[in-house]
């Protein structure tokens, strides 16, 4: 059993998974970012600042649910984050559309289809299903 301190309260909880946080405060959490979800949705020209301010949460936080692809700002909004891999400025996710394909193309290449396994030789059913001997030689 793992237990550990709450990052948010400091409360002792048995830590299974996930964030460090204990279970009363993912759910504090889980609500905040339907609240969130839903003000996005009906204010779609926001940005993170704004957010934050409202919400009362850290703009790393929103920055997290976007690169989770839990939460989405309108194609036209200010709100961008980084490719991970080249930089490229993108609305959702962790890697724009052409670094997913780089990335999906390269573990396609790393699996490859086992090679068919050489034909044998047809054996003998003659001497199948006979008792054999080390030290005599077949007749």
């Amino acid at each position: 059993m793992d237990v550990r301190n709450c990052r948010n309260c400091g409360k002792l909880f048995n830590y299974i998974h996930g964030p460090h946080l204990c279970p009363t405060c993912v759910k504090a959490l889980d609500d905040k970012f339907e609240e969130v979800k839903e003000y996005v949705y009906d204010h779609p020209r926001v940005d993170m600042q704004e957010v934050s301010e409202v919400f009362d949460i850290s703009i790393s936080q929103i920055k997290q649910w976007i690169r989770e692809e839990r939460l989405s700002f309108a194609e036209d909004s200010m709100i961008g984050l980084d490719c991970e891999s080249c930089g490229v400025t993108i609305k959702m996710g962790r890697y724009c559309k052409s670094c997913k394909d780089k990335l999906a193309k390269g573990f396609q290449e790393l699996y490859h289809k086992p090679e068919p396994l050489p034909k044998q030789k047809p054996t003998d059913h003659r001497y199948s299903g006979r008792m054999r001997f080390l030290d005599q030689d077949r007749n």
